[in-house]
């Protein structure tokens, strides 16, 4: 039982407890950043063979390898009925893990409106599906001409294709700014971020993307770093939009790239990144030719190094 004496002990010394406190309070950093966070692409194990890698087995392996999260690639998923998102949902969840973003594809680079608006409306589709899953961020594309029809030649011109005859690139912003601001309404009501990517197309060049960007300017358009797609200096690039970039993809290329390999350089990548105040999740899309089985668990040690 405390007496009136004790009380007036603890009465005396809580001043000097409360400055203590004070004091370590001032001491710590106002800001000090979270840990990154990883998680691995779906697109990891499979880059678009004629056999989808499941991908309920991704979440499985991310868990036992230690990632924090799964991104979902959208056409890598074997159905979209409740019942197949919801085990998605619930699988991720009993492995503790996030799912930070699904990645999509569409295009809003067409002269034709029918097309555009079956874009906007898959988009649209999929802000729903993310938001059942429990998504907070849906990747787009700009879209891109296709004036160019086979990847490997998109990809010996480093990603930069002629517009339509008739039509110049300043058709192309106008009709992806719309298209993004049509469905900015399902994604503020759904919570989920739209992360326009620096994908092959229109916004290969890091000035596109930024017009596209600052041109719609919402808090509910984020934009997705990848760090493999540049036509020229990655890290040039990647210091242009590290300070806007909502999410990161990193590349690594074990094996040799699919299409193309880089040879980046991750601790700096890192240092951009921190500098720049990030501090949202980093994707690994592992695109190499060497089997996910070993490509994957070294890639995620990479990235722990570099952001160490």
């Amino acid at each position: 039982m405390t007496t009136r004496r004790d009380a007036l002990k603890l009465a005396a010394l809580a001043p000097m407890a409360l400055a203590a406190s004070s004091d370590r309070l001032s001491a710590a950093p106002a800001s000090a950043p979270g840990p990154i966070r990883f998680a691995v692409s779906t697109y990891s194990y499979w880059h678009f063979e004629d056999q989808k890698y499941p991908v309920q087995k991704v979440i499985e392996q991310a868990a036992g390898l230690g990632f924090e999260g799964v991104e979902l690639l959208h056409v890598q998923m074997d159905s979209e009925t409740p019942a197949y998102l919801n085990s998605l949902k619930q699988l991720a969840f009993s492995n503790g893990l996030a799912m930070p973003m699904l990645s999509i594809h569409q295009d809003f680079v067409t002269p034709d409106p029918k097309e555009r608006q079956e874009a906007v409306d898959h988009t649209k589709k999929c802000i729903g599906l993310a938001a059942r899953l429990g998504i907070p961020a849906v990747r787009l594309n700009s879209g891109r001409w296709n004036t160019i029809k086979a990847f490997d030649d998109l990809m010996k011109a480093k990603g930069i294709e002629p517009p339509i005859q008739g039509y110049t690139d300043a058709d192309a912003f106008t009709w992806c700014v719309d298209c993004i601001k049509q469905c900015l309404p399902d994604a503020e009501a759904a919570g989920v971020v739209l992360a326009l990517e620096n994908h092959w197309g229109l916004s290969t060049k890091v000035e596109n993307l930024l017009k596209i960007y600052q041109d719609v300017k919402s808090p509910w358009l984020g934009i997705n770093l990848d760090t493999g797609n540049w036509p020229g200096d990655p890290y040039e690039g990647i210091e242009a939009l590290a300070s806007y970039a909502t999410i990161v993809q990193a590349k690594t290329y074990y094996g040799g790239g699919v299409w193309y390999t880089l040879d980046l350089d991750y601790p700096r990548i890192a240092t951009i990144l921190k500098k720049a105040g990030f501090k949202g999740w980093v994707s690994l899309e592992m695109e190499g030719k060497e089997p996910a089985d070993t490509a994957v668990p070294k890639s995620l040690e990479l990235l722990r190094k570099a952001f160490a």
